[in-house]
């Protein structure tokens, strides 16, 4: 079962992200996808056709004389193929994607069955495609993988690169339908072990972070003595990022050590769950308000030094049976390592 990492626009309502990203994420996309396709132990094969049957890429056409809303046209439908077929329409001047690497892409894909437009990306934001995920669509790998930034191009999926004999019966895709994409590849970065960029001057009287090299290791975070908390929201750069700026509604991957102001000691981090990153949307209340406030504008590459205060943290929904009091400052040493997902982790904050 495969998904879409977007929110679809269908008649202005916002469906679960769905199409280019597999099962196994713990994130609320996954979770609306799981409950959008058929379970895989009752998934029919995936259909192929004759070879006679096959479609040709010419007859693909795309309008793009809207750019936020270029068109695709299918001369002939059902547009079927048996695998994955790539035809570059102008080649990008940017280096080339690797299987490291999230592509960040601009696309409008069509059912072949019948040329109904299933997502168009061009008039909201570009979708982050991270190539090692082991969930995402094979097609999407194929068309991608040495691709150059800049590129534009037309990709045809069958259902065994697709959807698989799932489907998306909420997308109206069967195990017999190739999907239609015109894609623009916008960027592409590798996710981050750590925070990479230019130091900041610590400023005085805020806590003090330092963090070990190497990929998944949490912060030493020392609270000043004598100093009371702050009543209101610090975010402040201890290394600043040349990365993609992040927006509210992005999935961001971060890793990160937390720590009680009162005590200093730690109550979570994600060197706890083995250094695996963690993975969530921002700016939309997935994660506590400091969280949503403070990173959102930040950039990929930076570390951040958050301090958050009791209103803009747990407040009186602190988690039940744990170390923090409705009272407490929270303090956290934030890196952020990419936008998008880069692995199946439990959401932080």
């Amino acid at each position: 079962m495969r998904r879409i990492p977007l929110r679809l626009l269908s008649v202005g309502v916002a469906l679960p992200a769905l199409l280019l990203a597999g099962c196994g994420s713990s994130s609320s996309a996954s979770k609306s996808s799981s409950s959008s396709s058929p379970s895989s132990s009752t998934a029919a094969t995936p259909k192929t056709v004759a070879a006679s049957a096959v479609t040709p890429m010419s007859d693909i056409s795309v309008n793009t004389a809207k750019p936020k809303a270029p068109a695709i046209k299918l001369a002939k439908q059902p547009f079927q193929v048996n695998k994955t077929t790539v035809k570059t329409l102008t080649k990008g001047t940017g280096r080339q994607v690797t299987t490291k690497d999230i592509a960040y892409v601009d696309y409008v894909a069509v059912n072949g069955k019948n040329g109904k437009q299933l997502v168009n990306s061009f008039s909201a934001k570009e979708v982050p495609v991270p190539l090692a995920d082991k969930g995402q669509f094979p097609g999407l790998v194929t068309a991608l993988k040495g691709a150059t930034i800049g590129s534009t191009m037309e990709v045809a999926i069958p259902p065994a690169d697709g959807f698989g004999g799932a489907g998306n019966k909420q997308l109206g895709i069967t195990n017999a339908d190739t999907l239609v994409f015109y894609m623009k590849v916008e960027d592409a970065r590798a996710p981050l072990t750590q925070a990479s960029g230019t130091k900041v001057a610590p400023k005085a009287g805020l806590p003090t972070v330092s963090v070990p090299n190497g990929e998944g290791k949490a912060a030493s975070i020392t609270i000043p003595k004598g100093k009371k908390a702050p009543t209101s929201l610090i975010a402040q750069d201890l290394i600043t990022g040349n990365g993609r700026k992040v927006t509210k509604g992005d999935t961001i991957t971060v890793s990160y050590t937390g720590v009680i102001w009162k005590t200093g000691k730690v109550f979570d981090s994600t060197a706890k769950e083995g250094g695996k990153p963690a993975t969530f949307a921002i700016g939309v209340g997935q994660v506590i308000p400091g969280w949503d406030t403070g990173l959102v504008g930040k950039t990929v590459g930076s570390r951040v030094l958050l301090v958050i205060p009791p209103k803009e943290g747990y407040g009186k929904n602190t988690p039940s049976g744990g170390p923090i009091q409705t009272t407490d400052t929270l303090v956290f040493s934030v890196d952020i390592l990419a936008i998008g997902e880069t692995a199946p982790t439990a959401a932080a904050g």
